[in-house]
This record gives C-alpha cells, sequence and structure tokens, in this order.
C-alpha cells in the first residue's frame, strides 16, 4: 500500500465519484480508478459499491476512512516536522557557554536575536570549561560552544568563529595596596601574586596566551577552574585576579576591579561549531551570529 493509494482512495468517498474525485488529484480517471483497483486487491475486497449515478462505501470502505484520513494526516506532519528542521524552524540547539559568554552580553544578544526569528526552536544550555565545549562539540553531545580562546589546543574537524574581544582587568580585594591606584600596570604586578582563570586548575597553557611574563615566575600564579573561583582567591587575599572586563558585573563585598594597562590584548570570545553540521537549527543559528 502506497501513501497515493489512500489519498486517491480518500478523495473518491469524500466526492463520491470518480469523475469529481480525479479532477480534484488532477490526474485521469482512468487512472484513479486503476489505483483503486489496486488498492482493492491488496485488501482483499471491495472498497466501493458503483452504481450509474453514485458511488457508495462498502462497510470495509466505511472503516477504512478513517484509518485512512489519519495515516495521510500523520504522514504530512511528518513531513513538515521534516521540512521545518531542513529550513531551521524545529529541533533544538545545544549550546555550551563559558560565564564571560553571558557577562559580556554575546551569548544573551545571539540567543535574543534567534530566538525572535525562529521562536519554536528549542535552545538547550550547558556551562562547561573551553576544553570541555571542544569535546562535546566534537562528539556531538553539543551543537556549538561559546569560549574565550585560551589555547585551547586541537580544534580539527570544529569550525571557529571569532565573535568578540574580551579585554582585561584585574580583581582585587579594596583593601590591597593596588585598590588605591586608578589603574593597575603590568609592572605594578610584577611583585603580586596573581590570579589567573584556565578553565582548568592543570590547564598551565592559559599563560602563554595571557600573560607570557608570568612564565618567568611560575610560582607567584595561581590558576583557577573558573571566573567566580579566580574573584574568591582574590577575595580570599590570594593576589590579584586577571579577569574579563565583563566580569565588573559581578559585584561582591571587598572586591573591587580597576583597568589593566600595559598587558596583552585579551582573548577573542569564540564561537565552536562542527564543519558537517547537517542540523537546519544549528546552520540557522549560525547564519545569524554576527562577526566581530
Amino acid at each position: 500500500m502506497e501513501l497515493r493509494h489512500l489519498r486517491y482512495f480518500v478523495a473518491v468517498a469524500e466526492e463520491r465519484h470518480f469523475g469529481r474525485a480525479s479532477a480534484l488529484l488532477h490526474v485521469t480517471q482512468s487512472t484513479l480508478s486503476a489505483q483503486i483497483q489496486a488498492l482493492e486487491r491488496e485488501v482483499g475486497g471491495r472498497l466501493f459499491s458503483r452504481t450509474s449515478r453514485r458511488v457508495e462505501l462498502t462497510e470495509a470502505g466505511a472503516l477504512l476512512l478513517p484509518e485512512a484520513r489519519r495515516a495521510l494526516a500523520q504522514a504530512d506532519r511528518a513531513l513538515q516536522v521534516a521540512r521545518e528542521s531542513v529550513h531551521g524552524e524545529a529541533g533544538t540547539v545545544r549550546i555550551g557557554f563559558s560565564g564571560v559568554a553571558v557577562l559580556q552580553g554575546v551569548l544573551s544578544d545571539d540567543l535574543r536575536d534567534f530566538h525572535r526569528a525562529h521562536p519554536r526552536v528549542g535552545l538547550a544550555l550547558t556551562e562547561l570549561p573551553p576544553t570541555a565545549q571542544i569535546q562535546a562539540v566534537r562528539d556531538g553531545a553539543l551543537d556549538l560552544g561559546y569560549c574565550p580562546d585560551l589555547g585551547l589546543g586541537d580544534t580539527d574537524g570544529l569550525h571557529v568563529t571569532h565573535r568578540a574581544p574580551t579585554p582585561l582587568s584585574v580583581a582585587l580585594r579594596t583593601d590591597h595596596e593596588l585598590a588605591s591606584a586608578s589603574a593597575v600596570t603590568t609592572s605594578a604586578l610584577r611583585t603580586h601574586e596573581l590570579i589567573v582563570f584556565a578553565g582548568s586548575e592543570e590547564d598551565e597553557t592559559v599563560l602563554s596566551r595571557l600573560w607570557p611574563a608570568a612564565e618567568e615566575d611560575r610560582s607567584r600564579v595561581r590558576l583557577a577552574g573558573s571566573t567566580l573561583g579566580a574573584l574568591a582567591l582574590a577575595l580570599a587575599g590570594a593576589g590579584v585576579a586577571l579577569v574579563p572586563t565583563a566580569t565588573q558585573r559581578i559585584t561582591l563585598p571587598d572586591l573591587t576591579y580597576r583597568p589593566l594597562h600595559g598587558a596583552p590584548p585579551g582573548p577573542d570570545l569564540l564561537v565552536l561549531s562542527r564543519h558537517d553540521e547537517t542540523s537546519g537549527a544549528v546552520h540557522a543559528y549560525l547564519d545569524r551570529v554576527p562577526a566581530p
């Protein structure tokens, strides 16, 4: 049985006339009759009783009609769902993110823009360190990742979009000796403990990207696994935290922020995706991600 057999059957059942049904279906009457006969052979009995004036359903035909309508409606629905997916109008986009993407407003801006254009697409968010995002996108557990470029390492098979720059500032206790300055210079930090967000507390590759000079004296550098972890260490008096400037949106008692002068440019915020992506919703999302 093919779907067209059911469509032809329903048309004849509703019109009660082969001529009108064939015109509605844009097929010849002989073609329509042949398809109904093929369906009756498969069923094993007649579906219509034909007279010179009218076509009536047999008992088998009457029982088949509601089932045929449901089958056709479900087939149409399946086709519509597939079409919506291809055109980015259905499905879910799974996104990993680092906190800085939220603090900078980049992620929320992108989400808002996409949701307005594609309100029926689901959005699932998971906060993860940068290296974990790479693996999750590559393995298919995530569709996209928002993370700072902290020496990510192997990104083979992934498409990397530079979304926005991430300027740096310092966070320190309000009673720290550097807190009285309007800005902090890199030279002033050479005699102080430095706290750096590395995505994980074992990832020292970040130092070569954020603070090359610190590699000369690794003993005075503490690595924090999260931005909040870096702020907590700064509040504990363990040093001066090197953080994205957007982190100033987080206000904590006894914590202050100062501009950082003379530091290397901060890492770009990246959007990670797969080169071989097939999801229409993900492609629709990426189409709306602006360049820096």
